[in-house]
């Protein structure tokens, strides 16, 4: 019989009750901009949107789906099933 201790994940970090608002940010600086940049930095990878919050700290999670959906319907992004977003159309078949 074997017995494996397995050390608890990290919590994810508490989010904001706000989110940033940036309509007078620099453009690089914009919400848009940071999301869009992360998810094409791994094109394939498939995100949750409470992973995507996570990452910057600013963003409500209400906020986040909710801009994610309206990505998704104008094809900026895509969504890939319930709560599972791309910057790319996903396959199983890995990239040659």
């Amino acid at each position: 019989l074997g017995i494996s201790v397995l050390e608890p994940r990290e919590p994810h970090p508490q989010l904001p009750a706000v989110s940033r608002d940036d309509r007078n940010t620099a453009l690089a600086d914009r919400r848009r901009h940071r999301i869009l940049g992360l998810l094409e930095k791994d094109p394939t990878r498939l995100w949750r949107p409470r992973d995507i919050a996570s990452h910057f700290g600013d963003i409500t999670m209400e906020t986040m789906y909710r801009q994610l959906s309206r990505w998704a319907e104008t094809g900026l992004i895509h969504k890939l099933g319930p709560g599972l977003y791309a910057a790319t159309a996903w396959s199983s078949t890995p990239f040659a």
